[in-house]
């Protein structure tokens, strides 16, 4: 199988795009996202709101890392959203998303990255781990992950 070049961006995805990303990535999500969120209002506030880190394939976005840095108080960024699509999965797309968010954060004065991901996401867990988040704490069935940068 020859794989697709996959072309990295920023904040180049509209609503739509987006939309259409988290619906095809949605089952992949650890409950599905559309159990959680309407997946058109929170693809408005990710192009609103967030900076993105986008893997593009053939026109496609096959790769998003949405993140906020909203928070100067606590110079802490969250990562909200991850999501590779799922034939694209096992590339090192994910990798790559995250290596390129953690980079934008050491260029700025926010000192810490967190994300939240389901307990039972032991492949997402793995992914963040990997990459040298750790768990702040757990609530209900999501865990606090956190790193330094």
């Amino acid at each position: 199988m020859t794989e697709t070049a996959i072309e990295m961006l920023r904040n180049r995805a509209t609503v739509a795009e987006i939309a259409a990303h988290l619906r095809a990535c949605d089952g992949v999500f650890v409950p599905p996202l559309s159990e959680r969120v309407d997946l058109d209002d929170y693809a408005e506030k990710i192009v609103q709101r967030a900076e993105r880190f986008e893997a593009w394939s053939n026109g496609q976005l096959a790769g998003l890392v949405a993140m906020y840095c909203n928070d100067p108080e606590r110079q802490t960024a969250f990562v909200t959203s991850v999501s590779v699509l799922p034939a694209r999965q096992g590339e090192g797309i994910a990798s790559r998303l995250l290596q390129a968010c953690t980079e934008s954060v050491r260029q700025t004065a926010f000192k810490r990255i967190e994300l939240e991901v389901g307990a039972f996401n032991s492949a997402a867990t793995r992914l963040y781990k990997k990459h040298g988040f750790a768990v702040s704490h757990t609530r209900d069935q999501s865990h606090t992950m956190h790193l330094a940068v």
